[in-house]
């Protein structure tokens, strides 16, 4: 495994580096007084958008593009140095159409849609004309567990009925939202397994019977794209709505979930690059009973480990990321929910050793860092809490385990087995 950027991956970040500096770094004060108003920066985004098209700088998340589709054409592994410059700005990926949950959502449909379903809704997501959200985790059931989904998907007539409540639905009432991927149990498959239950359908925004009920706000913070309460109140779509077969819900969304996951940890690693650069900053300019904080052995020590494990998260994504180059996303299923474990934890690690450094200032909005912080903390729940990442892990780990000892058993020599 080599994971030395390419030529053409450094200039991508310096170019990247200099679109940062010279226009989303200027408007990062205005987005957020707009937002804190109550309405979403369209128009900042919308400007910016466009000069980072003309650059090149487009779709960078998804390496398997049409020849008629625009992009940049990047392997995850190369993508991820550049997310991480991304993620600093938190909302600087819509500017390079590279924000979640649109990757995740354009993921699958390159790879599911039928060319009707591309040209009415992938087509407009890859030129970033409309904005689209998933609807996955509901209110009232443990939507760790996905077969705990209950949103009824009815088949009748030549279309399907669908009932119930969704939340944490991101991205729903941003202006340019058209768009819902929304899982659901069919009722006619109640005999089926548990996993070959849930359909996956394509439902606009603007359909009779779907109603934004609230902006939930994430640790006191309300977004201004929303995550937000969604009900679905027979809700009438076609048959041509569904995206796949029927039953394959379980099987879209886990083609969908790894990109989705690694892409957050890259963003992850540079907010806590964005944190240790403060930190240091503050440590050095602060002074407290006649010394700067730097000087301190323990601020020293909360530097030097910010930055040994930030070093080692980044190898960690770099590593997942390669596998799922080299092997595809299922074969890196262990290692991508290794790093959204470790990058979710680590975030708040990180962000709380900054926040103490800069004291009571940290709790404020003079810095990013309370949002950072409350952010990390949410991301242990994001695409799946720890504990279902652990589980994982802990199975692949077992399961290796297993393996080698029937084979040493065998007469294969210790350690044969080693770990993909």
């Amino acid at each position: 495994m080599d994971f030395e950027y390419s030529p053409r991956v450094r200039a991508l970040q310096a170019q990247l580096w200099d679109f940062m500096r010279a226009h989303v770094m200027p408007a990062d004060a205005e987005w957020h007084r707009i937002a804190e108003a109550g309405e979403y920066p369209l128009a900042i985004v919308e400007e910016l958008k466009a000069k980072a098209r003309e650059q090149g700088l487009w779709n960078l998340f998804l390496p398997t593009l049409r020849d008629d589709e625009p992009g940049t054409r990047l392997t995850n592994l190369e993508y991820a140095p550049l997310a991480e410059i991304m993620g600093r700005v938190p909302w600087s990926s819509e500017v390079f159409n590279c924000n979640a949950p649109d990757t995740g959502n354009m993921e699958v449909l390159h790879l599911f849609a039928s060319e009707e379903q591309r040209r009415r809704w992938l087509a407009p997501l890859l030129r970033g004309e409309i904005r689209s959200c998933v609807a996955m985790t509901e209110p009232d059931t443990a939507s760790s567990d996905p077969t705990n989904i209950a949103t009824s998907i009815r088949r009748e007539g030549e279309g399907y009925v669908i009932n119930g409540r969704k939340w944490f639905t991101t991205g729903a009432i941003h202006p340019k939202a058209a768009l819902f991927l929304v899982m659901g149990r069919q009722e006619d498959r109640a005999g089926m397994g548990p996993h070959e239950r849930h359909t996956i359908l394509l439902v606009p925004r603007d359909a009779p019977g779907v109603t934004v009920v609230r902006n939930v706000p994430i640790m006191g913070h309300h977004a201004p794209e929303g995550h937000c309460e969604v009900l679905f109140r027979d809700v009438r779509v076609p048959l041509d709505a569904r995206l796949g077969e029927e039953g394959a819900a379980f099987a879209l969304m886990q083609a969908r979930l790894g990109p989705g996951r690694i892409h957050h940890c890259m963003r992850t690693i540079g907010q806590c690059e964005l944190a240790l650069e403060l930190m240091a900053d503050r440590a050095m300019e602060r002074v407290a009973f006649g010394r700067h904080l730097s000087e301190f052995s323990n601020v020293q020590d909360w530097i030097a480990e910010s930055r040994i494990e930030i070093d080692q998260a980044r190898l960690l994504v770099l590593r997942a990321a390669w596998m799922m180059d080299r092997h595809g996303n299922k074969a890196a299923r262990t290692e991508v929910s290794a790093i959204k474990l470790a990058a979710a934890r680590l975030q708040t690690r990180v962000v709380d050793r900054a926040m103490q450094v800069f004291g009571a200032a940290g709790l404020t909005p003079d810095t990013p860092l309370a949002y950072l912080w409350t952010w990390g903390r949410a991301l242990r729940f994001v695409d799946g809490p720890d504990e279902v990442h652990l589980r994982t892990v802990a199975r692949a780990e077992l399961k290796r385990r297993r393996e080698a000892r029937a084979a040493e058993r065998d007469g294969a020599p210790p350690g044969a087995q080693g770990h993909g």
